[in-house]
């Protein structure tokens, strides 16, 4: 029977997914002009793939339920705090709609959803 993997603090996968999250929106929104849901799904599909291969990479397995678990809660945790801060920054600008505040929850929830999707272990049983 094989030992159970010892489990990984997923802390430093959810701040790198965090700080990738921040660095690709500010490349591709300013520089490469790219805007809307398919920026957001664009970046939150590539975070989500760069934390599953490095996860994969390191520790040459699939995760745990556990890890999926707490990367996704840890990842969409940080994400929230600092959306909450730009909505935050908005409204003291002027009062959003209330459809673009659910427009603006449907761009953040793209984020740990896609994390959750790439991060299963039936993508990682397709890796080599």
């Amino acid at each position: 029977m094989p030992a159970s993997p010892v489990p990984v603090a997923m802390t430093r996968y959810a701040v790198v997914g965090v700080v990738a999250a921040i660095l690709i929106n500010l490349l591709l929104r300013s520089f490469v002009k790219l805007g809307g849901v398919l920026a957001t799904l664009v970046i939150a599909a590539s975070v989500a793939a760069l934390m599953a291969l490095l996860f994969a990479w390191q520790q040459r397995r699939p995760p745990t339920r556990g890890e999926r678990r707490r990367l996704v809660w840890l990842y969409g945790g940080m994400l929230a705090i600092l959306y909450a801060g730009l909505l935050a920054m908005m409204t003291l600008q002027n009062e959003p709609s209330p459809m673009g505040v659910v427009i603006f929850a449907l761009h953040y929830l793209s984020y740990p959803l896609l994390a959750q999707l790439l991060f299963s272990e039936r993508i990682f049983k397709r890796m080599p």
